[in-house]
């Protein structure tokens, strides 16, 4: 299994440059615990600091090295001739290969707040993955379903194919993950069996479009303690506080080796990739946390 890093892009700070901060000291502690791949999110119409995608992850490519990285980017609400330069000019900036992670975006506030018509999210979803493919293939592009594209061609080209995971749940979802993307990604609450489940769909469907998908992942939030105890302390005050609306069996805390014992189940199930994110907001247990899925990593490669 790869261990990947999806860096929380969002930071209850006074100095927006603190946060900022914050993210180039867990990209580059990532690439120190040999981490296998970086990402970043995407959200819009905050009330809290939250760091864009492209701007700060071309940042943190400077504290990263030839492994895979890239965003998450809800495609609905981009401009698809503008991200896809904005992409191939990150993936030219890096040595290693662009990961795109897509998905539509389901927060009415969000999408109103960008102009868009939560009522078209999939056929733009469908509609910008396409135009964007075109432009990274060298096409020029006219389009006016949905933008008035007319004669669109982009420079630079990416070097290589720029790999796309969606992450998705619903089984239309699923089934519209298998048709069009290289990989799957899925959502961070979901218990073990539920990633399982949807799992198992994904495949099927994947089977129906005659399609072998590079990577199914599953995103986990997590914190890796220095000891069982010192775990256990702080999913008690994560569950009091209602983390994020997770149920606790979807939070992955604990110490090393009981980390490493929860990703080989993971493995087991049959997923390639998991993407971690640090649940605790406090920089040094965050950094710590990192450090330690080092020595997860280890352990977790001895056991399969």
């Amino acid at each position: 299994m790869r261990v990947g890093i999806s860096i929380s892009s969002t930071y209850s700070v006074s100095d927006p440059s603190e946060g900022a901060r914050n993210m180039i000291e867990r990209a580059a502690t990532a690439r120190q615990a040999d981490l296998d791949s970086l990402f970043v999110g995407d959200h819009h119409i905050t009330t809290q600091p939250y760091y864009q995608n492209s701007p700060m992850l071309g940042r943190l490519l400077a504290e990263w090295n030839n492994k895979p990285a890239g965003a998450l980017y809800l495609l609905p609400l981009w401009h698809p001739v503008l991200l896809a330069e904005q992409i191939a000019t990150l993936a030219a900036i890096m040595q290693g290969r662009f990961i795109l992670q897509c998905a539509l975006g389901g927060e009415r506030p969000q999408s109103e707040g960008m102009g868009v018509d939560m009522k078209y999210r999939v056929p733009m979803f469908e509609d910008s993955l396409d135009i964007m493919r075109r432009l990274w293939a060298g096409e020029t592009v006219t389009h006016e379903r949905f933008w008035n594209i007319k004669n669109a061609r982009i420079a630079p080209l990416p070097a290589q194919n720029i790999e796309v995971w969606v992450g998705s749940s619903a089984p239309a979802a699923l089934n519209r993950t298998a048709r069009l993307a290289e990989g799957w990604l899925a959502q961070p609450g979901l218990s073990l069996q539920g990633a399982t489940d949807q799992l198992n769909q994904y495949r099927q469907a994947c089977a129906e479009h005659n399609r072998q998908p590079n990577a199914v992942a599953v995103r986990r939030d997590i914190f890796v303690g220095a000891s069982t105890q010192e775990a256990e302390a702080f999913k008690s005050k994560a569950v009091a506080k209602g983390y994020r609306g997770f149920a606790p069996e979807s939070m992955l805390v604990g110490s090393v080796a009981q980390v490493a014992d929860e990703l080989a189940n993971f493995v087991d199930a049959g997923f390639t990739d998991v993407i971690i994110r640090s649940m605790s907001s406090n920089q040094s247990e965050a950094l710590a946390g990192i450090e330690r899925m080092a020595e997860v990593k280890a352990q977790l490669e001895g056991s399969v």
